[in-house]
This record gives C-alpha cells, sequence and structure tokens, in this order.
C-alpha cells in the first residue's frame, strides 16, 4: 500500500468517458502514475451532467478500477470541470502605494491581487481560477515581482477564469454522494495544458485544444503565462450526430463509422469509394458514400478550429503561438486532424504528449488522458506549495506558480 498523502487523483467527469487517474509523489518530489480507471458516460451531456444516478455508477465504475489498479484507496481528488457556462477573461487591478517611501511592500501586493479579484460578476458566478500574468510599477510592464520597488502606483494583470455555481456544484455533488472529498476544482481547459506544455512551449506561445465528446476547451500561452481561455459546446457527439442526419443512419452506427473509416480531410483517393454496413440481422443493409461521410466530419470539426481561431484572432493572440497548436482528448484521434488544424490556424498542429511524468505508458501516450493528468500535476504542485508554506492568503500566487512559469 502506498502513503496516503502522497496520492493525487485527478478525475474527469466528460461526456464520452469518466476517467480516474492516480500519481504518486515519490521521495524525490517526482510524479508517477501508478493508476488509470475508466466508465463510459452515460449522464452526461456537453460536459455537464443531466442524470447525477447514472453519473454516480459511472463515476463509481472508474474509481473503483483506478484503484484496484494502483492497490490504493481513493479519498479525494481533484475534480476537472467544463461546460458553455465557464467563461476566462482579463483583468486589472489598481492600487495605489501610500508609504511615504514609495517602497512596494507585500501588502501592497496583495492589495493590489484583491482589487484585481474584485470582479463585478453575476450574483449566481463563482471563480474559478484568478491567474496572476504580470505587474506594472508607475506604467513600466512585464514586473514579475514588484515588492522591494519604488512607485506611486502598481498594478497587476489576471486572467480569471468563471462559471455558474450551481452547474459547478452539480459534479461537486456527485464525488461527495460517494464519500469522496473534493480538493479542488480545475477548469479542463487549464489542466489539459498543464499535462501537455513545457516552460519553454508556454513561453514562445502555444494553443493547447482538448477535443471532447461534448465541448472543446482550449488555452492559450504566451511570454510564459496565461493569456486566454474558452470552451465550445461543441465536440464528438456532434460529428457523429452530423453523420447520422447526414448518412441517415443511426447514431451509434454513426460513431462505429466514424471511427472505423473517419477522416479530418476529404483525400481524393477516397472518390467513388463506399462502405457496406449491415443491419440489426447481419444482413447487408445500406451502402455508404465514402467521400461523403468524410466531407461531414471534415465540415464539423473545421468549423470548430474555425471558432476557436476567430476567438484568438479577436484577442490579439494568433500571432504570439510560436510553438503551434497541441491537440488532445478523444477528437484528437481521428486520422488528418493535425492536418486540418494546420491548414485553419496556418500554424505547425501536432498531438500532445504528457511531459515531465513517469508511470503508466498507455496512459501517458493517450491524447484522451491529458486532461486527468493535468489534474494530477495540478494537484503535485498543490502538495509541493503546501509542504512549503506556499499558500498566502488569497492563494493566487499558489495559482499563478501552477499554471505559468514554474
Amino acid at each position: 500500500m502506498f502513503d496516503q498523502g502522497s496520492l493525487i487523483v485527478g478525475l474527469e467527469i466528460g461526456t464520452s468517458k469518466i476517467c480516474a487517474v492516480v500519481g504518486e509523489v515519490n521521495a524525490a518530489g517526482a510524479l508517477n502514475l501508478i493508476g488509470l480507471g475508466q466508465a463510459r458516460s452515460r449522464g452526461v451531456r456537453k460536459g455537464e451532467i443531466v442524470d447525477t444516478s447514472l453519473t454516480e455508477e459511472d463515476v463509481r465504475n472508474a474509481i473503483v478500477e483506478a484503484e484496484q489498479m494502483a492497490d490504493v484507496e481513493i479519498r479525494s481528488v481533484y475534480l476537472g470541470v467544463t461546460g458553455a457556462h465557464i467563461r476566462g477573461f482579463n483583468n486589472r487591478g489598481v492600487h495605489p502605494v501610500v508609504s511615504a517611501d514609495r517602497e512596494i511592500t507585500e501588502e501592497d501586493v496583495q492589495d493590489v491581487i484583491k482589487n484585481a479579484k474584485a470582479i463585478n460578476l453575476p450574483a449566481q458566478n463563482h471563480v474559478l481560477h484568478a491567474i496572476r500574468q504580470h505587474f506594472l510599477v508607475d506604467g513600466q510592464d512585464g514586473v514579475v515581482n514588484p515588492v522591494g520597488m519604488l512607485g506611486a502606483r502598481v498594478e497587476v494583470d489576471v486572467h480569471v477564469v468563471h462559471g455558474n455555481f450551481n452547474r459547478l456544484q452539480n459534479p461537486i455533488r456527485v464525488v461527495k454522494g460517494l464519500q469522496l472529498e473534493v480538493e479542488a476544482i480545475v477548469f479542463n481547459g487549464l489542466a489539459a495544458s498543464l499535462a501537455l506544455l513545457t516552460n519553454e512551449q508556454k513561453e514562445m506561445g502555444a494553443l493547447v485544444i482538448d477535443l471532447g465528446g461534448g465541448t472543446t476547451n482550449y488555452a492559450v500561452y504566451a511570454d510564459g503565462i496565461i493569456k486566454h481561455t474558452g470552451v465550445l459546446a461543441v465536440g464528438g457527439d456532434h460529428v457523429s450526430n452530423d453523420l447520422a442526419y447526414g448518412l441517415r443512419v443511426s447514431l451509434g452506427r454513426a460513431e462505429q463509422l466514424k471511427v472505423e473509416h473517419g477522416s479530418a480531410l476529404v483525400d481524393e483517393a477516397v472518390k467513388g469509394q463506399t462502405v457496406m454496413i449491415t443491419n440489426e440481422h447481419g444482413l447487408p443493409g445500406k451502402t455508404v458514400n465514402l467521400e461523403h461521410l468524410r466531407r461531414v466530419m471534415s465540415l464539423r470539426l473545421e468549423e470548430i478550429f474555425q471558432l476557436i481561431e476567430q476567438d484568438i484572432t479577436r484577442s490579439g493572440l494568433i500571432d504570439y503561438l510560436r510553438s503551434g497548436v497541441f491537440l488532445c482528448g478523444g477528437g484528437a484521434r481521428i486520422p488528418e486532424i493535425s492536418k486540418l488544424a494546420e491548414t485553419v490556424f496556418q500554424l505547425p498542429a501536432s498531438l500532445g504528449k504528457a511531459n515531465c511524468i513517469s508511470g503508466i505508458k498507455s496512459a501517458l501516450d493517450q491524447p484522451e488522458f491529458a486532461t486527468a493528468i493535468g489534474l494530477v500535476k495540478f494537484g503535485s504542485y498543490q502538495q509541493k506549495k503546501r509542504a512549503s508554506g506556499g499558500f498566502l492568503r488569497d492563494g493566487i500566487r499558489t495559482i499563478s506558480d501552477i499554471f505559468n512559469r514554474k
């Protein structure tokens, strides 16, 4: 049995699957994956729970499988959240330095951060993350730590991720219904970027896109800090729906065709090719045009990428992505998806791989486990901060250290 204190569990309650990943921090402080459990998700639509009892059963199955593989008892989790209600934006806080000698103190820093977090959000909304980006002192940009500097005014830019309080509570209640504690909730798009990006890639600028079943989450880094996040309530399930409608087949058969014959691009070689599908009795039932199948898929996936590209262009960040685009989630398994992303974004695109972590090779190499692995990494950083007494009064430095340069 492992020391319970060194265990970290990431839990992703997705539209297509529930995934639990168990990590252990060894004596040297390195993170090692020791358990993985997954179950088909039946009570989630567009990343949000629509059937509590079914979801609770599926989460229990994933947790039990992870416990058996790791030979541990899971008592708490870091929980990933998503949904169309989650929003991200940048905000600036301002604070005048009132001391006689104008030297900026730790208290001034705390006050300016507090001002940046005092955001006028709707009453029903809850701040998930308020991640410090950088400070300004008397207009001087890019200050990392202003303590000890002289100035009349200190400002701070933060990236705020927030969502509807009740809708965030639903997955928490499911987990607590299984007698498990929730250590923290983390936006899935940020968790995926934690798993995939190196510090160098964050510095150069990168876009991480997590293509899930019901939602597509994304996060933009530039100059080593988080700059932008977003959620689209569109994912792999919508591709299957399009195929079912366009090919006039059942949703289950459309999903099967997507997996077995799908592609993000229409190749000249498939023109005129067909696929014979059987009916429920195993008899030949229908002929499907392969070019038509792939064109339907390509159009939907292209639309998803175009919506993200337009959002990032509006934010003025598209020219900062020198490391390119990194894809993860189950949708990243679709053949030629990287090429389609390269065409839309006009940037290099690749499947993201979990880094700075060891353990179960099969999990580390699969794009659909990136978010759950990122949740474990988030937990490991939180543990290190606790051990070193790194939690400040508002916790913002801890969050900033985790998501930005470490």
